[in-house]
Formats: C-alpha cells, structure tokens, sequence
C-alpha cells in the first residue's frame, strides 16, 4: 500500500508538471496574438526574410526540382514574388502538410503555402489571403479502370487515399462514405500506394492529379464529381498577421491582372517535371530510363545517410551520458532523486517518440526557437536516455553485493566503487542490450524527417517524388540502413568479445 501512495504520487506530481508547462505555453500563444495593428510585416522586413513551409509533394504547386535539392512550383514562384515586393528573400522550409499549421502558429514560419485550399474550418485558427487558383478535385487511377470508376460513387467498397489534414481528405470521408478512407502524409506514398493496387484511387487537386497521372506510367486522373463548391487556394498566415496578408494580396492582385500562373508559373513548373510537360507523354518509359536512374541521386542518398549518421552519433552520445545520471539516481537513497526519475523514464517510455519530437520542436518553440535538426537530436537523445538507463540499472543490479561490501572494506567511497568496481562490471553484462538499443535508436532516428530533417527517409521521399518511382528508393534507403545497423551490430560484437577475454 504505501509503495502504491509513493507511485501514485509520482504520477499525479507527473500530471501535474505537464499541464502546468501546457498551460504557460498556451498563455504564451495567446500573448504572442497581435493587437489590430500587428507588426508582422515589419518583422518579415526587419529580419529581411519571409520563410514559406511547404509539403514538397504536391506537383506542380511544389516538388523538388529534378536531379536537384531545390524545392519549385507554382507557389514557390508566388512566394517569390511577395518576398520581391516586401523587399525581402525568400526562404522555404520543408514538412508534412498536417504540421503546416502548428508551425504557423508557433512561429516556424511566416506564411504557408502547400496548394492549401481556404475553407471556414481552417479559417478559424489562420488568416488566408485571397484566393489565387481555382482546381477541380480529381482522382488519379489505373489507365485500365478508366471505364470503371468514372465518378467516386463508382469507388464504393474500394480504398480511396487521400493525404490527412487536406480537403481532399474530408471530402472522401463525407460523401464517399461507402469507400475505405486511407489517409498517408504525402502524396508520393499514397501514389505508391496506387501503383501497387493497395488503394483504387487517389484524391488529388486537378493540377496535381494532372501532373501525377502525365509523369506516370499506367495512370490517368479523371474528375472526382464530388458535390462541392470548390473554395479556391490561398496562403495561410498566423491568426492576426492582418499586415501581412495584406502584402500579399497585393501581389495576388497583380499576379492575377497580369495572368502570371498560366503565362508564367505553370509552364516554369512544367519544366522542372520529369519528363518536362504537363500533357501526356507518349514516349514516357525512354524519359523515365533517360533521367530516372538511382544513381543520378547518389549525392541525395549520401546526404541523408550523413544526416542520419550524425543524428544517430550525437543522440548515442548524450543519450548514454543521461541514461547513466537517470540510472544513478534511480538507485540513489534520495527520495526526491528517486521520484523525478522514474517519472521522466515512464513518461518518455509512456509516450510516443514521434509525439516528443512535435512537442520539442512546436512546443517549446513558443518559447524558444529550436532549429528541426536541434529539435530533433534533443528529442531522440531524451528518449534514447530513459531506454539506457534501464538498462544500466539492470546491469548494476545484476552485480552481487557482495562486490560493494568488500570494495567499501578496502576503504573505497561510494563513488569509487560505483566508478571502478560496479560500472565496469556491469558495462560487461549489458553490452549486448546496450548494442541493440543503438542499433534501434539509428532506425528510431528516422521520425526526424516529420519536421523537415533531411536525413534518409526525406531524402529517400524527395527522389520518389522527383522520380515517379515508389519502390526503388525504398529498396535504396533500406540497404543503406541495414549496411549502417549492421556494421554498429559487427563492431559491438567485436568489442563484446574482448571483454570476454578479458
């Protein structure tokens, strides 16, 4: 009875700190609300930057440029535009479409445009410019099911992906309620999803479906016939950056009187395709042989793989180091010290990883701004380290007392014992766990890419998008993980038998 008191003490003391830190971080949204005469444009001007997030996924609104690590499209064009009138550069960074609106709202970013449409519901946490493109919602399918499914009513009992958090989503889920609703964060995976008959349809934009179906074998985009009045494309802006959007409808303005996205953006995004052209390709399978070889992406591959790697080492590193101060304290005589580690190691190992990091990287970016590669170390180390110390304390645990009682009777202190008699020994009997949580912290390190790290799974969905190709760049991006995990599996076995001999 009285170690359940001490639990739930620990639990309810464990509640209590996160609302208390949930409640300072709304209270510090709310005061970062601007009053009627906001200073957001002036901010964009004073640090002479407008950064843009985007989901680089979406053809032709944005994609990355082909062969290159350069994100383009229609809205990257747009953008471009604002940033020239406000007198400023322009900066993109890239993220899941679903964390577009977090990062508005905890100011990653200054804009977002990713072909996002301007509905009422989204209204209420965003300011949207005026509308910029008006597109019907298409489906992409099968060149072979053209006759089959000609509306989504034809869809019922099929799967139907759309990407979560768009409207397309929403649309699939209220009127093609007989269809199965599969929803993936990017546009690539669902076409993935396609091509390999997981899903009958895909819930695209007209323009993007377009430019889908042209660059890909096998698939053709046809009208969805939804029962929706469609609400046009718009930038999202912070709830309040009134000055702003402004700006930037003046430059729509423009844009529009002078017939720039169908003069000028569209046919500029046209080029950076795959095969060059909006329109059906007749001779799609020579372009696709011509400039879709893996080996044209090395230098992405290679990028990622450093990325990861670096992640990886800096997170083993300080995770190890945390691990051992959590495992210390755990097994200390402080009540105090006791408590606050065993709640930190049950609430990290209670949570989701992928959780940890959005909470790292937008929630306490309303009270400091840390970088996604930052945010991203802090978060695999921190949870890395509640892993390591059980492990650390089982290995200690598993030294007999006698150990201690007979270094202490040498006239050893604590600490020296614990450093050179029970640490040593115990780091020989958990050297085989301690190898397999470093092996999976690399492949855990791979949820950096939600926030825009260019790691390998990023760099890997960059090349499927630029592509067209879905399995190839899977197959690559397992290779170079399993050569990675491998090879740290080869060197702690290596090191696993010299302490045997030892």
């Amino acid at each position: 009875m009285k170690k359940f008191r001490q639990w739930l003490t620990v639990i309810l003391a464990t509640v209590f700190f996160i609302s208390s830190l949930g409640t300072t971080l709304v209270q510090a949204a709310d005061n970062n609300v601007p009053p009627a005469n906001d200073q957001y444009l002036q901010k964009v001007k004073d640090k002479g930057t407008l950064v843009m997030g985007t989901s680089p996924d979406f053809p032709p609104y944005e994609f990355m440029a082909h062969g290159k690590s350069k994100i383009v499209g229609m809205d990257v064009a747009i953008a471009q535009k604002i940033a020239q009138d406000l007198g400023v550069k322009l900066v993109v960074k890239s993220m899941d479409f679903d964390s577009l609106l977090v990062a508005l709202q905890t100011g990653k970013i200054d804009m977002a445009m990713a072909g996002m449409s301007k509905t009422a519901k989204r209204a209420q946490s965003v300011d949207f410019s005026d509308v910029y493109f008006h597109g019907g919602m298409y489906m992409v399918i099968h060149e072979g099911d053209k006759g089959k499914y000609k509306t989504y009513k034809d869809l019922a009992g099929q799967g139907v992906g759309a990407q979560t958090g768009s409207i397309q989503y929403n649309l699939v889920k209220n009127q093609a309620k007989k269809s199965t609703l599969k929803g993936m964060d990017k546009i690539t995976d669902l076409i993935l999803a396609l091509q390999t008959h997981k899903v009958a349809a895909v819930v695209l934009d007209q323009a993007s479906a377009e430019a889908y179906a042209n660059n890909t074998n096998g698939l053709t985009a046809v009208d969805a016939k939804f029962k929706i009045k469609v609400p046009g494309t718009a930038i999202a802006f912070p709830k309040g950056a009134q000055s702003l959007v402004n700006a930037a409808n003046q430059s729509i303005t423009e844009i529009k009187a002078k017939n720039l996205i169908n003069k000028k953006y569209l046919p500029e995004a046209g080029k950076y395709m795959t095969t060059g052209s909006f329109k059906a390709n007749k001779n799609k399978k020579a372009a696709a042989k011509s400039s879709n070889s893996m080996w044209a992406y090395k230098d992405f591959f290679i990028a990622g793989l450093g990325y990861t790697i670096f992640i990886s080492a800096i997170s083993v590193f300080f995770g190890f180091l945390l691990g051992i101060i959590l495992a210390l304290m755990r097994l200390s005589h402080s009540k105090v010290a006791i408590g606050i580690a065993t709640a930190y190691i049950e609430f990290v190992r209670g949570t989701p990883l992928m959780v940890q990091l959005l909470f790292v990287y937008f929630g306490l970016g309303l009270v400091v701004n840390i970088p996604a590669l930052l945010s991203g170390i802090i978060a695999v180390s921190l949870n890395s380290a509640a892993y390591v110390a059980e492990v650390i304390r089982s290995g200690i645990n598993s030294i007999p007392v006698g150990q201690t009682e007979a270094s202490r009777s040498l006239g050893m202190s604590r600490s020296m014992t614990m450093k050179y008699i029970i640490l040593p020994q115990a780091m020989k009997n958990i050297w085989p766990a301690l190898g397999n949580e470093f092996v999976s912290l690399i492949k855990e390190s791979s949820i950096v890419s939600v926030i825009g790290v260019k790691d390998l799974i990023y760099q890997s969905k960059i090349v499927q998008a630029d592509t067209y190709r879905g399995v190839m760049p899977l197959v690559i991006t397992m290779i170079l993980y399993f050569i990675i995990t491998f090879g740290i599996s080869r060197l702690m076995k290596h090191f696993e038998r010299k302490m045997s001999h030892e």
